[in-house]
């Protein structure tokens, strides 16, 4: 089944959380650094306006800006209202309100739609789903991201997350994962298979991080 534009629900995070998420130092971000499932995300853009390597992999890169836009706004309310209706599952601390999260989503999604055309000539945002063979040599980038994907979605299975994971342990020198739960904020079952998986052959460490949104989703899988 080919992918579908109206099964995209279009969700864009900035370069400050990034960072947050994935413990990115200073020294971290002048490596060269993959993000997969990136989406409509403003990381890669503003990472690139400071000077730094990003390239950016999600299936939804195959649509044009028109359809991208006309997507965000299809869903844009539906979003919003069914975090109204979850509000107790969320940390309301550095994000206070709805209000402000809409306005910091929609910014990041903005920024990255101004950007977009110019990233995909320059080949910044590719289009690309996981566990397929990235189009690039082995270890060419030194890190690789997965930001609410991997492990996030039980549902794609062991498998899948096996694939996936060693693909981009292919293409990259470590790779980060967050969050490092369910979509219910539990630690699953899947996620203690895969690491056990990759314990065996890979360093693998799990840290806590300083972002927190999603109540109890503040750990990040890292793997060597």
């Amino acid at each position: 089944m080919s992918f579908q534009l109206k099964n995209v629900v279009p969700w864009g995070r900035n370069l400050d959380e990034y960072r947050e998420m994935f413990l990115l130092s200073d020294a971290d971000m002048q490596k060269t650094i993959a993000g997969f499932g990136d989406g409509p995300s403003s990381f890669n853009h503003q990472a690139t306006l400071a000077g730094c390597r990003v390239t950016s992999f999600d299936p939804i890169y195959q649509f044009s800006r028109e359809q991208l836009e006309q997507r965000i706004e299809e869903v844009r309310g539906i979003v919003m209202e069914q975090m109204a209706e979850n509000t107790e599952n969320y940390v309301w601390e550095q994000i206070p309100s709805l209000e402000a999260l809409e306005a910091v989503r929609m910014a990041a999604m903005r920024d990255f739609l101004n950007d977009y055309e110019q990233g995909r000539n320059e080949r910044r945002y590719i289009c690309h789903a996981l566990p397929d063979r990235v189009p690039f040599p082995d270890k060419c980038f030194d890190i690789g991201l997965s930001s609410h994907f991997l492990l996030l979605y039980t549902a794609l299975g062991y498998d899948f997350h096996i694939a996936a994971i060693e693909e981009m342990l292919r293409v990259c020198k470590e790779v980060r994962i967050f969050p490092l739960c369910d979509l219910d904020s539990n630690a699953s079952e899947l996620a203690e298979k895969v690491i056990a998986h990759f314990s065996k052959t890979h360093s693998v460490a799990i840290r806590t991080t300083g972002y927190e949104f999603q109540k109890g989703a503040n750990r990040l899988l890292c793997i060597r």
